[in-house]
């Protein structure tokens, strides 16, 4: 018999593959695609352009696991952005977060002498609680009736919290509690400023800058770092399948057997006990420890008998909050995209196409795009951010072509996205032609995810990155849901490996690491 069977080949679900395998443990992945790596893929979406067609940037890939899993030699390669992201502006101006505090504070001086000069304030809070928070992204929270073993990891969180000054407490009580709009009033003044520290705030989050807690949403895109440098972000070469591809390497050299085109249909349950599953093609297969690396709505409310659930459970579970209001298109193009702020500034250079490119330079444009996906299903000016990995990694396009990301925020999930997905990708292309025209003409080719497609192809509930809103009541001891913050279900013997529990979304590891560590102290 399987020691574990781990149900969603995800990054998540390979890495608590990994370490299970390290542990001795005979291990089975069920992927219900044909390729494993989850949303982290790298696929060909037109003939001779390939992307990463989901997840696309690094930077929150927990060092820990990179080492553990010998991610590097296995092939993976990382390289950073030159620039980190621009923002463009309706009057042909930019503001562009360039690498270097130096250069950055001269960048945002243009805009606000004041906000530059507040920049080593907001990079010291933020860095504090980014630090408090990457010293438990590989703990298991304290689980609310856990016995001895939590009330000290309590005790452990709460003595750090104690230790610091009364301001560093009040800034921790911010970022958990605050709108980001509201966050970064005490620090910044000009729009265009505030708006681009903002966007972090939104992605993944289908809220406005008003809402109490975004705040944290901002500081979960803020802990990570790439090849030990804290704050930048990177690229993956060959895209995000490279890192899955190097986790599926590392786990089959450990003996790990992954098994594609195997969808689960159940978790079977006898006396209170998980011990199989039965795949959709009618296969039933046992194992001592089944692990879940989908979205706590998938299993509960799918996979699972509700019968087998406490009933308090079961129906907290059908109300998990999910919804991130992204959509996403893929681009094949003939040319690199020709920005008009980046014609007519004397300071812009080649290594700004190397960032994000993001359309909604402040907060009143990314409340209104919120207001009116609320209203009309989808925003009428579509906060976008564009990728252009090929600048930076040759092996995507034909040469002298490019490929673009356009991630984009505040898409109504819940409205008819069959009949919806064209008409709501040609607005978004009308959106990005406004700040770089031509683009239109240079499209090749595209590939259209609405909120339905990445649930339908990546297994994402309304369309969430994050597997599950990142809300007060769906963290740390509460993800997915209080009394069963430690990976740990209801059912003896199932577990969750996924972003559905702490520390919650991003192509992290740290799910999987902590899950895997859980599951072999208990067997």
């Amino acid at each position: 018999m399987l020691d574990a069977i781990i149900i969603g080949g995800g990054h998540n679900g390979l890495v608590c593959a990994n370490y299970l395998a390290m542990a001795g443990k005979n291990v089975r992945i069920l992927e219900r695609r044909n390729v494993v790596g989850g949303a982290a893929v790298t696929e060909e979406f037109h003939p001779g352009f390939r992307n990463s067609v989901a997840a696309y940037t690094v930077s929150l890939l927990n060092p820990k696991v990179i080492d553990d899993l010998q991610l590097h030699q296995n092939g993976l390669k990382i390289v950073h952005r030159k620039v980190n992201n621009l923002w463009p502006h309706d009057d042909n101006d930019f503001l562009a977060f360039v690498v270097g505090s130096d250069n950055l504070k001269a960048e945002i001086a243009r805009f606000s002498k004041t906000d530059a000069d507040a920049l080593d304030r907001y990079f010291r809070d933020t860095g504090m609680v980014a630090d408090i928070i990457r010293d438990f992204l590989l703990e298991t929270p304290p689980n609310v009736g856990g016995g001895i073993r939590d009330i000290f990891k309590a005790a452990k969180f709460g003595n750090r919290l104690r230790k610091l000054p009364i301001e560093d407490e009040r800034i921790v009580l911010d970022i958990f509690t605050k709108s980001v709009s509201d966050f970064l009033d005490l620090y910044f003044e000009n729009e265009y400023v505030k708006g681009a520290f903002a966007f972090d705030g939104i992605v993944g989050n289908y809220a406005d800058t008003q809402t109490p807690g975004s705040a944290y949403v901002l500081m979960h895109h803020a802990f990570g770092e790439v090849n030990g440098e804290k704050g930048v972000w990177g690229h993956a070469i060959g895209g995000m399948g490279a890192i899955t591809q190097a986790m599926a390497k590392s786990a089959m050299a450990k003996g790990v057997e992954i098994e594609t085109n195997a969808a689960v249909k159940k978790v079977l349950v006898r006396d209170g006990q998980a011990y199989g599953v039965l795949l959709e093609n009618g296969e039933t297969l046992e194992a001592k420890v089944i692990v879940s690396n989908l979205n706590p709505s998938l299993l509960y409310n799918q996979l699972v008998d509700a019968e087998q659930l406490p009933e308090d459970f079961a129906r907290r579970m059908k109300h998990y909050k999910n919804g991130s209001g992204t959509f996403r298109i893929n681009v094949a193009l003939s040319e690199l995209p020709k920005f008009t702020c980046l014609a007519q500034q004397e300071r812009a250079s080649a290594d700004h196409l190397t960032g994000g490119i993001i359309v909604g330079a402040t907060c009143d444009y990314i409340d209104q795009a919120y207001r009116d996906s609320k209203q009309h299903g989808w925003s009428k000016a579509p906060i976008v951010e564009m990728l252009i990995p090929s600048t930076l990694d040759d092996t995507l396009a034909p040469e002298g072509q490019h490929v673009a990301s356009l991630f984009c925020q505040q898409f109504d999930p819940d409205i008819d996205w069959d009949t919806h997905r064209e008409t709501a990708a040609d607005l978004i292309i009308e959106q990005v032609e406004k700040f770089a025209p031509g683009f239109k003409q240079s499209v090749l080719g595209r590939q259209v995810l609405s909120p339905l497609d990445l649930e339908r192809v990546f297994g994402l509930t309304k369309g969430d990155i994050m597997h599950g809103n990142m809300s007060l009541d769906q963290m740390f001891s509460s993800r997915p849901l209080l009394g069963h913050g430690n990976y740990r279900s209801p059912i003896k013997g199932l577990y969750m490996c996924g972003a559905g529990t702490h520390p919650g979304g991003g192509v992290t590891g740290a799910p999987g690491h902590n899950a895997a560590r859980e599951i072999i102290r208990d067997n």
